[in-house]
């Protein structure tokens, strides 16, 4: 055994703040997670962020071509940004590429690449192959690769593209997509051998945070972003000042969460185009996700927030009776707020800078959770995994990610919920009740994925953040609309 390993072992909850035990738990992290651990540093220091990739995208670069432990050097940065100049195409190269193939050249590039079939009366199905990043929206793939990646007609996946000219066009010749394995069993097996306190900091590290930077309760409200993957329909807001990375983990956790940040959003980009038929984000995505919705561009807005109320209740997608179908898209909205010189918000009701037509109380009250992002400091090189950082060795991204979609099947945490969480008051609002229970559900998947748990960290660690996430929507229904004011203001649990 290694005696280092072994030290690391025996760390205890108490202990674990001080700065010797983040760096003994990387030691941990690697020994138990093996090769789906990876080390933070390597990231930044490959500068593959530069090239506009997703974080879960860049680590599969890093393991793929200069794989290994510790900082990046000089020679693997150097190998790594070069593999990146020739396969990682920039904005400005679409037409070198276009060139390329019309010379009669195959090209590889990493891309998201995404499927459609197109059926027109009378003629062959058409299958066709998009790549945003190219320009490319009519790209000849066949049958055998479509059989084999069915997620290229879902959301579309990243890989390593081939492409070849065509007399008519042009083909995606072969696809190499990024491969996560997700057993979670093992993932649940490894989380008994860290204690509470480890786990949160493995976490923290996993998204690219410095754990030893935040408050336990600021940890809290980081981990809460990830309660749209681990939840179907989980459907929350966060607000808070420019600055403090509201989109930073939904940017860079999973090729399933769609973050949608400027430009005009439509009924058609969220349901469905009754024109094509082709469904929109909220049928094709896990977690979708809006950005800087203050300023955002809505074309028919009331449509759309029409649209949501119904999709927000029951999980049901339609747009006029046309279409219908079902989805456990989680939808996710921030939104910059102002604050005062003490950093609290300014206005009376925190959804004051919402566009009007999103603070209709019909909709809201459909919101479970307020993330109070404005608790949080905004966003630094400081808070960041760095080479001071005391734990750097984290889970790699895509792994994570998918490790966390997969736990939506997991419903023992919601039996447990049912169970143990019950609102106090002589009336308790059931739209209260079915959120704080999703909500804790939520955290003690992410923070108890093995389903061991004792009542006094369930309180402390899911709900009661649960509460007061909870909380956050319902004082605004309250003083927003005096139907909501039958039931008791304060959300509580039930006294045993």
């Amino acid at each position: 055994m290694n005696p280092e390993l072994d030290a690391a072992m025996k760390i205890s909850t108490h202990d674990l703040p001080a700065h010797n035990a983040l760096v003994a738990l990387n030691i941990k992290v690697g020994e138990v997670f093996r090769s789906l651990a990876i080390d933070k540093r390597r990231l930044p220091a490959s500068q593959l962020n530069k090239r506009g990739i997703p974080a879960y995208v860049a680590e599969w670069v890093l393991e793929s071509v200069v794989p290994g432990q510790g900082e990046l050097t000089q020679d693997e940065a150097t190998k790594v940004l070069d593999w990146a100049a020739r396969i990682i195409p920039g904005p400005s190269e679409q037409h070198i590429i276009r060139h390329r193939l019309a010379q009669g050249q195959t090209v590889k590039v990493l891309t998201p690449l995404q499927a459609e079939i197109m059926l027109k009366k009378g003629k062959e199905p058409e299958r066709l192959g998009k790549l945003g990043l190219l320009g490319i929206a009519d790209a000849y793939i066949s049958d055998t690769l479509l059989e084999e990646h069915p997620d290229l007609l879902r959301q579309g996946m990243w890989g390593v593209v081939e492409l070849g000219a065509l007399k008519d066009g042009v083909a995606v010749l072969s696809f190499k997509p990024m491969q996560a394995t997700v057993n979670l069993s093992l993932f649940k097996e490894a989380r008994k051998k860290f204690t509470l306190t480890e786990w949160r900091a493995l976490l923290l590290t996993t998204l690219g945070f410095d754990p030893a930077a935040f408050t336990e309760e600021q940890e809290t409200w980081l981990l809460c972003r990830l309660l749209p993957l681990v939840q179907k329909n989980m459907h929350m807001m966060e607000l808070a000042p420019k600055g403090t990375g509201k989109s930073f983990t939904y940017e860079n956790i999973s090729p399933k969460v769609r973050l949608i940040s400027g430009g005009n959003i439509s009924p058609a980009v969220l349901f469905v185009n009754n024109a094509s038929g082709a469904w929109g984000l909220l049928a094709r995505f896990k977690v979708v996700v809006l950005d800087e919705v203050q300023t955002s561009k809505f074309e028919q807005p009331e449509e759309i927030v029409g649209g949501l109320k119904g999709y927000l209740a029951n999980g049901k997608l339609t747009r006029g009776g046309l279409h219908e179908t079902a989805s456990d898209c989680s939808f996710v909205m921030l939104a910059n707020i102002t604050l005062d010189d003490a950093q609290n918000p300014v206005k009376d009701s925190l959804v004051e800078e919402l566009p009007k037509f999103l603070r209709e109380t019909a909709f809201l009250d459909r919101i479970k959770a307020l993330i109070p992002g404005w608790e949080l400091p905004k966003l630094s090189s400081k808070l960041l995994i760095s080479s001071d950082s005391p734990l750097t060795v984290g889970l790699k991204s895509d792994f994570f990610g998918d490790a966390l979609v997969a736990l939506r099947e997991d419903l023992s945490a919601e039996r447990y919920c049912h169970q143990h969480v019950h609102l106090g008051g002589e009336k308790p609002y059931r739209r209260n009740e079915e959120a704080v229970r999703a909500i804790a559900a939520g955290l003690m998947k992410i923070q108890f994925p093995h389903g061991e748990v004792d009542p006094t960290d369930f309180y402390t660690y899911c709900l009661k953040p649960a509460l007061k996430l909870r909380q956050g929507i319902w004082t605004e229904l309250y003083s927003l609309d005096s139907e909501y004011r039958q039931y008791e203001l304060r959300i509580t649990q039930a006294k045993a």
